[in-house]
């Protein structure tokens, strides 16, 4: 699916710690000139009240900067709710924690997990908003995989006029092959060797450098989420870009659920994911 027709979909079920997909959607369906869906999800009759209130700031909030918008009403478990929306057009989906117990997360697992398992779409995780975005990290595994992450971050980055850093993990090796040796080998200059995270990595920067957006590319090695987390704590992000879970069968790099999640789960920052195939941008 290559489209450059899509909705944003807010999300909130009336608990408080849904108001930043709320604010950051209404400012980001604004910055792409993009449509809105408004969902509310009637999860809860005591939340009720409270969802309503919500609504109704939200889309006179959307009434004032002129966005058009429709609005949805979905009685049911917020994950199932949301998956089944986002399955009935298209759309970049924009969430926050839905403000679980303990004793359901540990349960049933965090929210965000179960989303990122049944959206195929991209899917933007908003538990705090950092607002303006002035500079994106987007995490790239160098193998093509992350090419639906780098189409939308940069339709993002170049409305937003934000610099960005391309970043790329290698991870110790188990397995000897050419490839991983080569690139274990050439550390500090592995864009220049002759492999295809070279090409790709290379690609990617051309890209967006070519957009007119101040670009660099970084390299570490070691865990791939230790290093992300290091990267997003020292570098000032006010986004990040993670290839999504279930991206590919065969490779792990930045596509596994806990590399995403633990990652998400672990910032304040946004996170947008994107699956391997699934481009809302056609670059």
């Amino acid at each position: 699916m290559i489209t450059n027709d899509f909705s944003i979909l807010i999300c909130t079920n009336g608990h408080e710690t849904t108001k930043p997909a709320l604010d950051y959607g209404i400012w980001l369906a604004q910055l792409l000139e993009k449509k809105v869906m408004l969902l509310g999800i009637d999860e809860y009759p005591k939340e009720k009240k409270q969802l309503d209130k919500l609504l109704e700031e939200t889309a006179n909030k959307l009434s004032q900067r002129k966005i058009s918008f429709e609005q949805r009403m979905e009685s049911d478990h917020g994950t199932e709710a949301i998956a089944r929306v986002v399955n009935s057009g298209t759309f970049l989906t924009v969430v926050s924690p839905l403000g679980r117990p303990v004793w359901q997360r540990v349960v049933q697992g965090r929210s965000y997990r179960r989303l990122l398992a049944k959206i195929e779409t991209p899917l933007l995780y908003v538990p705090q908003v950092c607002l303006p975005l002035k500079k994106m990290l987007i995490c790239v595994g160098g193998l093509g995989y992350a090419t639906s992450l780098e189409h939308l971050s940069l339709f993002i980055a170049r409305a937003a006029k934000a610099d960005v850093t391309l970043l790329h993990v290698v991870e110790p090796i188990n397995i000897e092959y050419p490839t991983a040796m080569e690139i274990q080998h050439h550390l500090d200059n592995i864009l220049e060797t002759d492999t295809p995270q070279a090409h790709n990595l290379n690609q990617a920067l051309e890209e967006f450098r070519t957009a007119g957006l101040k670009t660099e590319i970084k390299v570490r090695h070691g865990s791939i989420v230790r290093e992300i987390l290091y990267e997003v704590h020292h570098g000032d992000y006010d986004l990040i870009g993670l290839g999504s879970p279930y991206s590919t069968k065969s490779l792990r790099h930045f596509y596994t659920a806990n590399v995403t999640a633990e990652v998400a789960e672990s910032i304040p920052q946004p996170v947008l994911s994107a699956r391997v195939g699934q481009n809302l941008i056609d670059n």
